[in-house]
């Protein structure tokens, strides 16, 4: 490719892995390159438009190679984007969200190419040539999506289809900016250090750096983004607790960040594209592109699984009130008293508490020991730190990954640390995607919030952190052991219901006893964790089980009730949006006082701002994919190369270059059962 951006964006043989030039783009580079590469794939699809021969195969192929530099450049571009945003790439994304809009709309909309692949899969239904199967499945899915995307609306239906991907696109990127800046402006500020009663001292130093980077005395407590904030497990004052929390569910309402306006209209665009497609609302829209496939299948299961779990919680609340009141005699269990006496009681049951593990959980050991050594004893490979290859911020590593026998699979760059910058929780992108027809390797990344080290010890983790490092370092994986042809069907390039299996999957290694025993050491003595509580550490998997599935179903019910509901009854004011979704909530049967939703709906960035609208019920049905998967893990040996190899093969190397489904079954030999999952949540009723 002869394109000045190529070598810039590591198109060109001379490339270091294909990694994007951080260093040498600027922003406006980005902005240059983004329109460049619209105007570059225009070209191309008005040169297959216009061809008049026989389709052939190579329509697929001309089509995947038509959007190479678009496609790299939005992959570089949105992970820089969410890992160290600045005003100028917050106005970027917004200048550049509705052209892109439209110009997948000029391709998607455009009969003459639709035509073009109707025409090569008339030829092949006919025996005219022969198509490999990810030749079939590439077209079958290529028409779909031109059908999703509505070619076959009539003229004035498609231009008004147009107008709202438009205006969608613009909405999602300003919401992904006013969500950014307002967890930040709600991290409430103390200024007596008595406040922080129960926070570690290198907790108590994060809060005061916090502060001074604001130009403030005393302490800032930085939100993460979900409503439960991790220190809520340590402070000992209760108005604390509550300034923290209600910080929390508070965001997103304040008149420089304020969200709810560009939520109403997004609800109303969404189910308007909804009805001109064909479907009764933006959620059939979605589950129709899934391997749900219908509400009613995601209904079903959200129904069963979320009223049980709120069933749980309740047992567990009268638990937590009973401590509350040993501290606050007469008191009611709150939403900010529940993570501190839930943490309360786990020591007691265990006899140790969050702060006594963190010093056996560096997240340095974690990743080597831990995430690397899983990988390496399922598929293999291994991982060594490339220091030549710079990453998209200071921050960042560079491990090389390859085979055991030495040939390369490709680069994952981790970005471990918070800064304001960054977005909340974590994440993987992919920065180039493993493909045959180019020939690459995947450069895949892996971003986290961990606090950064500072004089007073290494960035130490949380036991649900180790898990989250576990998950994300699955899609990573999933991205890494692709192998297919074409990278728009490579790694997590899934079905959205689909793509958080494998992550989930890898979860269960963090609980393999033989990986503990090597990654929880003190990060001062080298001293593996005491057998004692290691054992302690197994037996409090189930423990708190109920709020952990509470809090997640509500927010997979609510996103299905706000996509879901007529537009007719939705609210029309924004000081409407809180009574609505409280509503909502109690109307399914899932709302519980004391553990809100895992994200509340002004906060709620996977559905508002992310790929997520009406979809965040996936991580249920991925989940219901884990538990049988983690079943069969354990009746074939658990951590070992045959087995990992078998999961590889079929389901991590073929991406979305098959229906998935299909794939499933092969490796699996039967549909998923989800008494599995039922078991697992506690949720199970029937004896067994």
């Amino acid at each position: 490719m002869s394109h000045p951006f190529a070598l810039r964006f590591g198109l060109t043989d001379a490339a270091n892995y294909g990694m994007p030039d951080f260093a040498a783009l600027s922003d406006e580079a980005y902005l240059e390159a983004f329109r460049d590469g619209m105007r570059e794939q225009s070209a191309a699809m008005a040169t297959l438009a216009s061809q008049t021969e026989a389709a052939t195969s190579q329509l697929l192929r001309d089509w995947e190679k038509s959007g190479r530099l678009l496609d790299r450049v939005s992959m570089a571009f949105g992970t820089l984007k969410e890992a160290d945003t600045n005003d100028r790439r917050d106005e970027i994304e917004e200048l550049v969200a509705p052209e892109l809009a439209a110009h997948t709309d000029a391709i998607y909309l455009d009969r003459r190419l639709y035509d073009r692949f109707v025409a090569l899969a008339e030829r092949a239904d006919a025996g005219e040539i022969q198509l490999d199967p990810q030749d079939q499945w590439l077209l079958s899915e290529t028409l779909r999506e031109y059908r999703r995307h509505g070619v076959e609306l009539n003229e004035d239906d498609a231009a008004r289809l147009r107008q709202l991907n438009e205006r969608v696109a613009a909405l999602h990127s300003r919401y992904s900016a006013l969500v950014v800046a307002g967890r930040k402006a709600a991290s409430p500020h103390v200024e007596d250090v008595a406040a922080l009663a129960g926070l570690s001292p290198a907790q108590v130093d994060l809060a005061r750096a916090a502060a001074e980077s604001r130009g403030l005395s005393g302490y800032v407590l930085e939100l993460v983004n979900t409503t439960a904030q991790p220190m809520l497990t340590a402070l000992e004052n209760r108005e604390t607790r509550r300034l923290l929390f209600e910080a929390s569910v508070g965001r997103g309402c304040s008149a420089e960040s304020d969200v709810r306006p560009l939520i109403l209209e997004l609800l109303r665009l969404r189910a308007e594209k909804a009805h001109l497609l064909g479907f009764r609302d933006y959620a059939a829209y979605v589950a129709d592109d899934g391997c749900a496939k219908t509400t009613a299948t995601v209904m079903d299961l959200l129904t069963k699984v979320a009223t049980a779990a709120t069933t749980n919680v309740q047992r567990e609340a009268a638990e937590l009130e009973a401590l509350l009141r040993e501290d606050v005699p007469g008191a009611t269990l709150e939403a900010w008293d529940w993570q501190f006496y839930a943490e309360r009681a786990k020591a007691a049951q265990l006899q140790f508490d969050e702060a006594e593990l963190m010093p056996y959980l560096n997240f340095e050991t974690v990743l080597v020991k831990g995430v690397f050594a899983a990988a390496t004893a399922l598929y293999g490979i291994t991982f060594t730190l490339d220091e030549r290859v710079q990453g998209y911020t200071a921050d960042c590593r560079v491990y090389e990954v390859r085979e055991a026998d030495g040939s390369l699979v490709g680069l994952v760059v981790f970005d471990p640390y918070a800064r304001p910058t960054k977005q909340g929780g974590a994440w993987m992108t992919s920065l180039v995607e493993q493909n045959q027809l180019f020939d690459e390797k995947p450069v895949v990344t892996n971003n986290c919030n961990q606090p950064k080290p500072i004089e007073s010890g290494p960035s130490l983790m949380t036991w649900d952190e180790v898990t989250t490092l576990f998950h994300e370092f699955g899609h990573d994986l999933h991205g890494l052991l692709s192998d297919v042809r074409y990278p728009s069907r490579s790694g997590t390039n899934t079905p959205s219901d689909f793509v958080e299996y494998p992550s989930q999957v890898n979860e269960i290694w963090a609980w393999e006893p033989s990986l503990i025993a090597q990654y929880t050491r003190h990060w001062q003595t080298g001293q593996p964790m005491p057998q004692a509580m290691v054992e302690k550490v197994a037996s409090s998997r189930h423990i708190g089980e109920g709020y952990a599935a509470s809090e997640t179903y509500q927010a997979m019910m609510l996103d299905q009730l706000w996509h879901q509901t007529p537009v007719e009854d939705l609210p029309t004011e924004v000081d409407q949006i809180d009574a609505f979704e409280h509503a909502l909530l109690v109307g399914a049967g899932v709302w519980f006082g004391p553990v809100p939703p895992r994200y509340k709906t002004c906060y709620f960035s996977h559905i508002w701002g992310g790929g997520y609208a009406a979809a965040y019920y996936s991580y249920l049905f991925s989940e219901v994919l884990d538990a049988d998967t983690a079943a069969w893990f354990a009746d074939n040996g658990g951590l070992n190369r045959v087995a990992g190899e078998r999961f590889r093969r079929h389901l991590l190397a073929v991406g979305g270059s098959m229906d998935v489904m299909v794939a499933y079954r092969e490796f699996r030999g039967a549909d998923p059962d989800p008494i599995h999952l039922l078991r697992r949540r506690g949720l199970d009723t029937s004896s067994h």
